[in-house]
């Protein structure tokens, strides 16, 4: 058997830089040369020195106008009363009869949340116990229908926030 063809019994371990002089990357300077930004810590990675006129964050466009402070927040599935049209009469809307009809799907609905739009004609008295705009509202009562007000999260929130603070109001008199 020749001995370049055996197998590879040791392995090298990386050099541990920094680690004293037996770690096999000197001591002192340990390969970042001297002195210097680049020897003493990491660089950022848009740093382009001290120059400012041509600089690539100079050179990027502001966002500009109106809504340039807007979250990008999570907006709202949105549904529109022509697609209510589809649901049977007398039906309740929430989440889960939108998702057996197919209108939306149940996963992003959870997530965002749904928010029924004022587009289009409704014929049919509907319940909705889901958040409605105005021009919707109308239309569904126009049709005979009921829109239960349903709180938004945050609203939700401090809703079961008064109603713990009022509970130990109570039991405090007592």
């Amino acid at each position: 058997m020749k001995q370049e063809k055996m197998p590879k019994l040791v392995k090298k371990r990386k050099k541990r830089i920094g680690r004293g002089i037996g770690s096999g990357k000197g001591g002192h300077t340990v390969g970042r040369g001297q002195k210097g930004q680049k020897a003493r810590g990491k660089v950022g990675l848009v740093f382009e020195g001290t120059k400012t006129k041509k600089s690539l964050i100079k050179r990027l466009p502001l966002l500009r106008g109106k809504g340039k402070f807007k979250s990008y927040g999570k907006k709202p599935v949105v549904v529109n009363l022509k697609y209510l049209e589809l649901l049977p009469e007398g039906e309740e809307v929430n989440l889960e009869t939108l998702a057996k009809h197919g209108l939306i799907e149940e996963e992003q609905a959870r997530e965002f949340g749904v928010k029924i739009l004022g587009e289009g004609k409704l014929s049919k008295p509907l319940t909705v116990k889901l958040p409605v705009s105005r021009g919707a509202r109308k239309k569904i009562e126009k049709a005979g229908g009921k829109v239960v007000a349903v709180p938004k999260k945050k609203e939700a929130k401090v809703l079961k926030k008064k109603k713990k603070v009022s509970k130990k109001k109570v039991s405090k008199k007592d």
